[in-house]
Protein backbone atom coordinates (compact mmCIF):
# COMPACT_ATOMS: atom_id res chain seq x y z
CA UNK A 1 0.00 0.00 0.00
CA UNK A 2 1.07 3.25 -0.94
CA UNK A 3 1.68 6.01 2.06
CA UNK A 4 1.56 9.72 1.41
CA UNK A 5 3.31 12.34 3.51
CA UNK A 6 0.81 15.50 4.16
CA UNK A 7 1.99 18.88 5.39
CA UNK A 8 -0.56 19.99 7.61
CA UNK A 9 -0.56 23.98 7.98
CA UNK A 10 -2.78 25.94 10.84
CA UNK A 11 -3.43 28.96 10.18
CA UNK A 12 -3.86 29.84 13.93
CA UNK A 13 -1.47 30.54 16.59
CA UNK A 14 -3.99 30.84 19.32
CA UNK A 15 -2.68 28.44 22.18
CA UNK A 16 -6.06 26.88 22.39
CA UNK A 17 -7.23 27.02 18.87
CA UNK A 18 -10.14 24.91 17.62
CA UNK A 19 -8.12 24.73 14.37
CA UNK A 20 -5.44 23.06 16.13
CA UNK A 21 -7.54 20.84 17.66
CA UNK A 22 -8.85 20.02 14.42
CA UNK A 23 -5.42 18.94 13.31
CA UNK A 24 -4.78 16.96 16.54
CA UNK A 25 -7.59 14.77 15.79
CA UNK A 26 -7.07 14.27 12.34
CA UNK A 27 -5.34 11.26 12.12
CA UNK A 28 -8.03 9.44 13.82
CA UNK A 29 -10.17 9.77 10.40
CA UNK A 30 -7.41 9.25 7.68
CA UNK A 31 -6.90 6.31 5.73
CA UNK A 32 -3.82 4.29 6.66
CA UNK A 33 -2.25 5.69 3.11
CA UNK A 34 -1.85 9.36 4.81
CA UNK A 35 0.59 10.38 6.77
CA UNK A 36 -0.38 14.28 8.72
CA UNK A 37 2.44 15.81 9.84
CA UNK A 38 1.86 19.69 11.14
CA UNK A 39 4.35 21.93 10.48
CA UNK A 40 4.88 25.35 13.05
CA UNK A 41 4.70 28.02 10.83
CA UNK A 42 4.31 31.01 13.27
CA UNK A 43 8.04 31.52 13.73
CA UNK A 44 8.61 31.96 9.70
CA UNK A 45 9.84 35.43 9.46
CA UNK A 46 7.59 37.83 6.98
CA UNK A 47 8.48 37.53 3.70
CA UNK A 48 10.56 40.13 2.26
CA UNK A 49 12.45 39.52 -1.03
CA UNK A 50 14.59 41.46 -0.16
CA UNK A 51 16.15 39.20 2.43
CA UNK A 52 16.46 36.13 -0.74
CA UNK A 53 19.95 37.47 -1.13
CA UNK A 54 20.52 35.54 2.51
CA UNK A 55 17.35 33.74 3.27
CA UNK A 56 16.65 33.63 6.88
CA UNK A 57 17.32 30.12 7.98
CA UNK A 58 14.23 29.58 9.42
CA UNK A 59 12.47 30.12 5.68
CA UNK A 60 15.25 27.41 4.08
CA UNK A 61 14.32 24.92 6.63
CA UNK A 62 10.44 25.47 5.44
CA UNK A 63 10.99 25.37 2.08
CA UNK A 64 13.24 22.17 2.20
CA UNK A 65 10.72 20.43 4.76
CA UNK A 66 7.59 21.27 2.83
CA UNK A 67 9.39 20.05 -0.36
CA UNK A 68 9.45 16.63 1.12
CA UNK A 69 5.69 16.03 1.49
CA UNK A 70 3.37 14.78 -0.91
CA UNK A 71 0.79 16.90 -0.81
CA UNK A 72 -0.66 19.47 1.81
CA UNK A 73 -4.11 20.18 4.11
CA UNK A 74 -4.84 24.00 5.04
CA UNK A 75 -6.56 24.32 8.11
CA UNK A 76 -7.77 27.51 8.71
CA UNK A 77 -9.95 30.01 10.28
CA UNK A 78 -11.24 33.30 9.11
CA UNK A 79 -10.24 36.75 10.35
CA UNK A 80 -12.09 39.93 8.28
CA UNK A 81 -12.94 37.57 5.35
CA UNK A 82 -9.77 36.00 4.55
CA UNK A 83 -7.05 33.48 5.76
CA UNK A 84 -4.58 34.90 9.30
CA UNK A 85 -1.39 36.49 7.80
CA UNK A 86 0.32 33.67 9.57
CA UNK A 87 -0.85 30.83 6.73
CA UNK A 88 -0.71 33.48 4.11
CA UNK A 89 3.19 34.41 5.11
CA UNK A 90 3.46 30.83 4.92
CA UNK A 91 2.24 30.53 1.48
CA UNK A 92 4.33 33.44 0.26
CA UNK A 93 7.60 32.36 1.81
CA UNK A 94 6.99 28.69 0.05
CA UNK A 95 6.41 30.09 -3.32
CA UNK A 96 9.77 32.08 -3.67
CA UNK A 97 12.15 32.88 -4.68
CA UNK A 98 9.91 32.69 -8.11
CA UNK A 99 10.74 29.49 -9.85
CA UNK A 100 11.39 27.48 -6.94
CA UNK A 101 7.36 27.19 -5.23
CA UNK A 102 7.48 24.78 -2.79
CA UNK A 103 4.27 23.97 -3.51
CA UNK A 104 3.98 23.46 -7.28
CA UNK A 105 1.71 20.42 -7.99
CA UNK A 106 1.53 19.15 -4.51
CA UNK A 107 -2.33 17.98 -4.27
CA UNK A 108 -4.30 20.15 -1.73
CA UNK A 109 -7.43 20.39 0.45
CA UNK A 110 -8.89 22.64 2.59
CA UNK A 111 -10.81 22.46 5.91
CA UNK A 112 -12.33 25.74 7.42
CA UNK A 113 -12.97 26.13 11.21
CA UNK A 114 -14.88 28.37 12.69
CA UNK A 115 -16.79 28.76 16.38
CA UNK A 116 -19.47 30.71 14.22
CA UNK A 117 -22.12 29.59 11.94
CA UNK A 118 -20.38 30.36 8.66
CA UNK A 119 -17.66 28.15 9.12
CA UNK A 120 -15.06 30.43 8.09
CA UNK A 121 -16.45 30.02 4.54
CA UNK A 122 -15.01 33.61 3.55
CA UNK A 123 -10.93 31.98 4.30
CA UNK A 124 -11.60 28.90 2.74
CA UNK A 125 -12.53 30.62 -0.52
CA UNK A 126 -10.23 33.04 -0.58
CA UNK A 127 -7.46 30.51 0.43
CA UNK A 128 -8.79 28.53 -3.02
CA UNK A 129 -7.83 31.49 -5.10
CA UNK A 130 -4.26 31.44 -3.97
CA UNK A 131 -4.08 27.58 -4.45
CA UNK A 132 -4.84 28.03 -8.24
CA UNK A 133 -1.71 30.68 -8.69
CA UNK A 134 0.25 28.28 -6.47
CA UNK A 135 -0.61 24.95 -9.19
CA UNK A 136 -2.00 23.13 -5.94
CA UNK A 137 -4.67 21.38 -7.24
CA UNK A 138 -7.48 21.47 -4.36
CA UNK A 139 -9.86 18.92 -3.58
CA UNK A 140 -13.13 20.44 -4.92
CA UNK A 141 -15.99 17.82 -3.43
CA UNK A 142 -16.29 17.71 -0.38
CA UNK A 143 -15.84 21.22 0.78
CA UNK A 144 -15.37 21.42 4.75
CA UNK A 145 -16.40 23.74 6.49
CA UNK A 146 -16.70 22.99 10.23
CA UNK A 147 -19.01 25.75 12.23
CA UNK A 148 -20.11 25.84 15.64
CA UNK A 149 -16.76 24.08 16.90
CA UNK A 150 -16.99 24.72 20.15
CA UNK A 151 -20.07 22.62 20.95
CA UNK A 152 -17.94 19.26 18.94
CA UNK A 153 -15.24 18.82 21.32
CA UNK A 154 -15.13 17.67 24.82
CA UNK A 155 -13.13 19.35 28.20
CA UNK A 156 -10.17 16.66 27.09
CA UNK A 157 -10.45 17.80 23.23
CA UNK A 158 -11.99 14.73 22.06
CA UNK A 159 -14.41 15.23 18.60
CA UNK A 160 -17.70 13.85 20.54
CA UNK A 161 -19.95 14.95 17.38
CA UNK A 162 -20.79 11.38 15.40
CA UNK A 163 -21.88 13.19 12.57
CA UNK A 164 -18.98 15.31 12.67
CA UNK A 165 -16.43 12.49 12.56
CA UNK A 166 -18.45 10.49 9.88
CA UNK A 167 -17.92 13.49 7.48
CA UNK A 168 -14.00 13.85 8.92
CA UNK A 169 -13.76 9.93 7.78
CA UNK A 170 -15.40 10.92 4.37
CA UNK A 171 -13.31 13.81 3.79
CA UNK A 172 -9.93 12.31 4.87
CA UNK A 173 -10.85 9.17 2.59
CA UNK A 174 -12.01 11.47 -0.32
CA UNK A 175 -8.57 13.48 0.20
CA UNK A 176 -6.57 10.21 0.11
CA UNK A 177 -7.84 9.12 -3.23
CA UNK A 178 -7.30 12.85 -4.57
CA UNK A 179 -3.97 12.86 -3.53
CA UNK A 180 -3.12 9.64 -5.21
CA UNK A 181 -4.81 10.87 -8.28
CA UNK A 182 -2.83 14.17 -8.61
CA UNK A 183 0.65 13.39 -7.32
CA UNK A 184 3.10 14.54 -9.50
CA UNK A 185 5.55 12.29 -11.60
CA UNK A 186 8.79 12.50 -10.08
Amino acid sequence: MKKFKIAVLVGSLRKESWNKKMADVLPEFAPDTLVLETINIGKLPFYNEDLETSPPQEWTMFRKHLASFDGVLFITPEYNRSVPAVLKNAIDVGSRPYGKSCWEGKPGAIISVSPGRLSAFGANHHLRQSLVFLNIPAMAQPEAYIGNVASLFDVNNNLTNESTQRFLKGFMKAFAVWVDRNIPEK
